[in-house]
């Protein structure tokens, strides 16, 4: 099994076509399809179905492009672990993040890495906990800051950015707005507002209302934290939500939950094999978190 027929296997595999996977790769169609073949031979299993209109993995084609992501990926990290240690970032950094990341200010730790790695591609994406698990575990996305799971695949490495207690947001005119505390109990008849399904801490709420016997009504999705409490803030439902959020509003107010709190857990999740770029971002981000990080410019 050659390199470079793993990298004709990826191209086809995401391009779903002989041709714009031959374009994409700068070589002739016949040359590619050839290489192809020859390495469904090797592997003894057909890793595409071919149709006039269009091209589809196999079973065993599914199996193999993880795999092959993961191969290319060692490759490139080896490249690039090469070129730091001549003093030189290069290659492209992917970064998958919750929208309402709020442990540690990405932009400005992505503008800081620019600063100083400009040989180096930045990616960004945003999307639910799981999804970007699941890009760091095909090799899509080289880490991902997400609100921890209960259940994480054994191949990826977990860290934990921060961790803190869940309090309860409410409209400054709602009867838990004067109270000390409120126990998640005491949350049965109540509309909610919360974060799209599998996104930032929405699972934590979930899981922690149904561990109290909560079975609750979600009246408004969002998917960013100031539209949360705004419509917070205007009674239209009550949310838990980290306590560092009680310093993005003056508009609800933050009300401590009694008992077992829930906890949110911000975590970095990578592969085992974490490249040089991936690994001097996640240096930057522990500096901006002890405040260390000087600004741009």
């Amino acid at each position: 099994m050659e390199l470079r027929q793993l990298e004709y296997f990826l191209a086809v595999a995401e391009e779903s076509h002989f041709t714009r996977a031959a374009r994409r790769m700068h070589v002739a169609q016949s040359g590619l399809s050839a290489s192809i073949r020859a390495l469904e031979v090797e592997l003894g299993a057909p890793l595409f179905l071919r149709t006039t209109r269009q091209v589809e993995l196999t079973q065993a084609g599914r199996a193999l492009l993880p795999e092959a992501r993961r191969a290319l990926g060692s490759i490139e990290s080896a490249r690039d672990a090469v070129a730091a240690v001549q003093g030189l970032l290069r290659g492209t950094l992917s970064v998958g993040s919750l929208q309402c990341l709020h442990v540690v200010h990405l932009p400005a730790v992505l503008a800081r890495f620019h600063e100083l790695h400009p040989g180096v591609e930045i990616r960004m994406r945003q999307s639910g906990n799981a999804e970007l698990v699941e890009e760091v575990r095909a090799g899509r996305l080289d880490l991902a800051f997400v609100t921890r799971q209960p259940k994480i695949a054994d191949d990826l490495r977990v860290s934990t950015l921060a961790a803190e207690p869940l309090v309860l947001a409410c409209a400054l005119e709602s009867p838990f707005a004067a109270r000390d505390s409120v126990a998640l109990e005491e949350l049965a008849a109540q509309s909610f507002v919360d974060f799209n399904a599998d996104w930032g801490t929405r699972d934590e709420a979930d899981r922690a209302l149904a561990a109290a016997g909560v079975e609750r009504r979600v009246a408004v999705e969002v998917n960013d934290v100031h539209s949360l409490l705004d419509f917070v803030g205007f009674g239209l439902g009550v949310a838990l939500v980290p306590q560092s959020f009680a310093v993005k509003t003056d508009s609800a107010c933050f009300v401590g939950l009694r008992g077992d709190l829930p906890v949110a857990e911000t975590v970095v999740v990578t592969s085992n094999t974490v490249s040089a770029a991936a690994s001097v971002l996640l240096d930057m981000v522990a500096e901006a978190k002890s405040g260390r990080l000087r600004a741009v410019g």
